[in-house]
């Protein structure tokens, strides 16, 4: 719990009654590699702190087709946020990529959460607000952008990424073929062996 109290802590404080009250309202379980947390379609039942480990946020369209939202690796949080909200079923699946070990709230454990410990309420507030900004800038980056830009931003947002996930699942989510990615991996090692020759 020591790690999620210390990224809470980042936006607001907790007493020592708070971190009790967390520890109670939540739940630590660990998900195999290609395990869903949640599956589409389902009501996702648990908003989750990853402790450590990688998954992935995926939609499946009516063709079989896969198309990768967003990745979650050690301190992000990952479920499906409007499903989790709204108890409708959900839009996503989120599959672990590795071994996975999550912090889980349940819904009515949230509720009870935010009751008794109010700032908990706008800590939630503050990172849902840093997720939407970030949802937004991804949306203006996808027409604002090249492939290539978008790469290199992916990159700099997900450093240990690359190590864990398939490329076709990162050409997924930067909306372009396993080709196209190959070739601008391939230009990039290119244009780093060149200024490596050079200097």
């Amino acid at each position: 719990m020591e790690q999620l109290y210390r990224y809470i802590e980042q936006y607001v404080e907790l007493s020592l009654e708070d971190k009790w009250l967390l520890l109670s309202h939540t739940s630590k379980r660990t998900y195999l590699k290609g395990q869903y947390i949640v599956q589409q379609g389902d009501v996702c039942n648990y908003e989750n702190f990853v402790l450590n480990g990688c998954t992935r946020t995926f939609y499946l369209d009516k063709y079989g087709n896969e198309h990768v939202v967003m990745f979650a690796i050690r301190n992000w949080w990952t479920g499906d946020m409007g499903s989790f909200t709204t108890r409708t079923p959900a839009s996503y699946h989120v599959q672990c990529l590795d071994d996975t070990e999550v912090i889980q709230f349940t819904h009515e454990g949230l509720e009870l959460l935010y009751q008794k410990i109010p700032q908990l309420e706008r800590f939630f507030r503050l990172i849902v607000q840093k997720a939407f900004v970030a949802s937004e800038k991804r949306v203006i980056a996808n027409f604002s952008k090249t492939a290539r830009e978008r790469y290199l931003e992916f990159l700099a947002k997900y450093p240990e990424i690359e190590q864990l996930v398939p490329q076709y699942m990162i050409a997924s989510y930067l909306g372009i073929t396993k080709e196209f990615l190959s070739k601008i991996r391939s230009e990039l090692r290119n244009e780093h062996v060149h200024h490596v020759n050079l200097d």
